[in-house]
């Protein structure tokens, strides 16, 4: 009769306990409410927008530089980020609250690190119709300095960055911020 060696007993009792810190992690990031956003510094605040150049999921050409004129917001995203879900219908209520509006903003998806399937069928369940920015090499990501996603930066009509919000947001953070900027924009061009 052979006896198990207590290594052999101890393997199994330690995958369970790994097995059940893992599941516990994730069901509490699972359920963590999105924060309100937090504006971050950023050597880019005040300066040009980096140089964007890529392509939509639906093939359109998009560089940043074609967009002044206009305010922008991109939003970087992954369909598997749990505050990048929780923070999507937020973001649909602000792309469709701007529509209406004669100075819109205008709001692009930058793809963090996952694969065109998986967004298409993430905004087909989800909804949202706004461009999704292809960033397979991880370039755009990289000229912005983003630390993970959710982020979202907004630049100014004459291509200026002028906020960084790191994490989700909740409803009306976005409306806030815009008028916060607005403000600024007027108050500087007087």
């Amino acid at each position: 009769m052979t006896q198990s060696s207590p290594a052999r007993r101890t393997v199994p009792i330690v995958s369970g306990v790994i097995g059940l810190i893992v599941v516990a992690f994730l069901v509490v990031l699972a359920g963590a409410s999105p924060s309100d956003g937090v504006t971050a510094s950023s050597p880019l605040l005040g300066r040009a927008a980096p140089v964007v150049r890529s392509e939509t999921l639906d093939g359109a050409t998009f560089e940043i530089a074609r967009r002044r004129g206009s305010w922008v917001m991109l939003n970087f995203f992954n369909s598997t980020c749990v505050p990048c879900i929780q923070e999507h219908g937020v973001i649909k209520d602000f792309v469709e609250s701007q529509s209406a509006k004669s100075d819109a903003v205008e709001f692009f998806t930058i793809i963090n690190d996952d694969n065109d399937a998986a967004v298409k069928d993430f905004f087909r369940t989800n909804g949202g119709n706004w461009p999704q920015v292809k960033d397979g090499d991880g370039a755009i990501a990289v000229a912005f300095g983003v630390a993970k996603v959710p982020e979202t930066w907004i630049i100014d009509p004459n291509g200026f960055v002028r906020m960084r919000v790191v994490g989700a947001v909740k409803k009306g953070f976005l409306e806030a911020r815009m008028t916060e900027l607005y403000g600024q924009s007027e108050g500087s061009q007087q």
